[in-house]
């Protein structure tokens, strides 16, 4: 089975765990960043990682794996595989709230797994949460690759993850870097 270590061995090895100044998808800023895709672009760590997370919830009944899109496209896929089922992503539109399109659906009573790639603050996980309720589904669960939330990503189903590591993040205007001058950059896929 894989450990913690193992699984963060993997991001040291492909040099996915950045350093410096980084602006997160939850708008705060950390001195560290997990860059998924860049581990994930691996595709034999992709599949080790995901089906190690997939193990996480042997035994549950489930039909169907969801995943926010962009960054929990490859780990849905790769889960939905190592599971044995159907995996299918949200998208978001204008106004970044999530919905279904390309002729996805979520028939009433679908038991679903939301897989995520990273999670501070859990907002999109959330609204996965509440897309696939809208639809009539059934969450059984989340899994992450990576919770850097410190306990702060809280949901009404079980979470899962390999990676449980608290970085300081710090809102823009508290934040020291950005008081000792330095600019945030935004590597993520928005």
């Amino acid at each position: 089975m894989m450990t913690e270590t193992d699984a963060l061995n993997a991001f040291y090895e492909t040099k996915s765990l950045l350093k410096g100044h980084f602006l997160l998808r939850s708008g705060l800023h950390s001195d560290h960043f997990f860059q998924c895709a860049l581990v994930l672009q691996h595709t034999r760590i992709a599949e080790q990682l995901c089906a190690a997370l997939a193990a996480r919830f042997k035994g549950e009944k489930i039909d169907t794996v969801i995943s926010p899109a962009i960054g929990g496209i490859v780990v849905g896929q790769e889960v939905g595989r190592a599971l044995g089922v159907r995996a299918i992503f949200a998208e978001k539109d204008e106004q970044s709230n999530l919905l279904l399109r390309r002729g996805f659906t979520i028939a009433k009573g679908e038991r679903i797994l939301i897989a995520e790639d990273v999670v501070t603050k859990g907002g999109r996980v959330q609204q996965t949460i509440d897309l696939v309720r809208q639809h009539g589904g059934v969450v059984v669960g989340v899994g992450v690759i990576v919770d850097r939330s410190g306990g702060g990503a809280a949901f009404d189903v079980p979470m899962q993850s390999l990676v449980k590591l608290t970085f300081p993040t710090h809102k823009p205007e508290e934040c020291p870097m950005c008081k000792a001058g330095s600019t945030a950059e935004k590597p993520g896929s928005k």
